[in-house]
């Protein structure tokens, strides 16, 4: 065994030591050594990949597509994802220039940052938002520069409020709708002014659509590059993990003009390579016959936001009704705990996790966020346990 020396902290990265861990696992860690838990926390489905897609990845293995593929990505993936953009939003890209395959959507962004920033390059990110935003800006050499969105407009964001915030090192725009972890979308009417924003101030936008085929109530997902003018300044992320229940598969995209896809695959290369050929081969199918699946989670998804919602309302923890993605965001403020306590509490007591909205930006605090991605029955039992929580330990 090595022996343990004190200064091994002092020889990180100073970057990655200033850089806080997830505050989404910090829960669930303690969560994972108590019985009895019900976990409204981590944002996956819980849904088994719909069984085509499984089987045409078996196929693929029996025939031996075990090799490397193109950095890009299988030329008939980028065609197909071409093919679907084309059709569903209007948007139309080269899949030989404007489009590479990456290992999730979360490699993507990391992608996006490290070919755009240039060291103390800004990047206005409206919060709440996912965890990861901030953290991939900073490890770029970027300066995340948070912009809060408000409950009162159901935290979609202004170009109002991002002029307050924009300077002349401000750079990047990222912008991610359907929200993760409130649920709130953009209308298209609410991007066209975000769009005359960006052009104004010359910005490039970091547009992560992971949730764009979860939208609900007559919504339907706008894509930001399909806006006049915004396509060529736009990197648009997306991916197979949510709307397919593909999280363990890693598989997702960037599209955007082929100067910015060409320096992204430049770092793709030296880092992945290529995104697995496997997952390739079931993202394929996915699009190719995976909409009825898709349509089928999509409903279950839509009965359990009416539940959960219809549940914090009518206990008192006020919340806007989410139009999109597969989380709720309450406003714990009547209570009297903060948000870490909140969600401190309810574990111990009630065998609860959810994510303190902390975890999502300092906005968040008065929040929790909850995702409906798992059955009715443990969303049920889980309302009951934090209403018997509220009735006992409110301050």
């Amino acid at each position: 065994m090595l022996e343990s020396r004190s200064d091994w902290h002092d020889r990180l990265s100073p970057t990655v030591n200033a850089i806080a861990p997830s505050g989404i696992r910090k829960f669930f860690d303690i969560a994972a050594q108590m019985e009895d838990v019900i976990s409204l926390g981590v944002g996956e489905p819980d849904f088994v990949t719909p069984w085509p897609i499984r089987e045409a990845c078996i196929y693929g293995l029996e025939q031996g597509y075990t090799s490397y593929t193109a950095n890009r990505g299988l030329m008939e993936l980028r065609q197909e994802i071409a093919k679907m953009y084309a059709t569903r939003y209007d948007v139309h890209y080269d899949a030989g220039t404007d489009i590479l395959v990456t290992v999730g959507v979360s490699e993507a962004m990391d992608l996006a940052m490290r070919a755009l920033l240039h060291p103390g390059d800004e990047v206005l990110i409206p919060e709440p938002c996912y965890v990861s935003y901030a953290a991939c800006t900073t490890l770029a050499g970027g300066v995340p520069v948070p912009v809060p969105a408000k409950l009162e407009h159901e935290f979609r964001i202004t170009a109002a409020e991002l002029e307050e915030h924009v300077t002349p090192k401000t750079k990047v725009l990222l912008i991610g709708y359907p929200n993760n972890p409130t649920g709130a979308i953009m209308t298209r009417k609410d991007l066209e002014e975000i769009a005359d924003f960006a052009e104004k101030y010359d910005l490039i936008v970091i547009s992560d659509a992971i949730y764009g085929a979860l939208t609900y109530g007559g919504e339907e997902h706008a894509c930001f590059a399909s806006l006049p003018r915004m396509q060529e300044r736009t990197v648009l992320l997306n991916g197979f993990s949510k709307a397919y229940a593909m999280t363990g598969w890693r598989i997702g995209y960037a599209m955007g003009n082929p100067t910015i896809i060409a320096a992204m695959t430049k770092i793709h290369q030296y880092t992945m390579l290529c995104a697995p050929v496997t997952a390739q081969c079931g993202a394929i199918e996915a699009l190719r016959h995976g909409e009825k699946a898709r349509k089928k989670m999509l409903a279950e998804y839509d009965r359990r936001r009416r539940l959960i919602y219809d549940g914090f309302m009518k206990m008192g923890l006020n919340c806007f009704e989410p139009k999109g993605a597969f989380y709720i965001f309450p406003d714990i403020t009547s209570t009297g705990y903060t948000s870490d306590e909140f969600a401190e509490e309810l574990l111990q007591a009630e065998h609860v996790a959810l994510v303190p909205g902390t975890a999502f930006g300092a906005c968040g605090e008065g929040h929790v966020r909850c995702s409906y991605a798992t059955s009715i029955d443990k969303i049920a039992e889980a309302l009951a346990r934090i209403e018997n929580f509220l009735r006992h330990h409110r301050k």
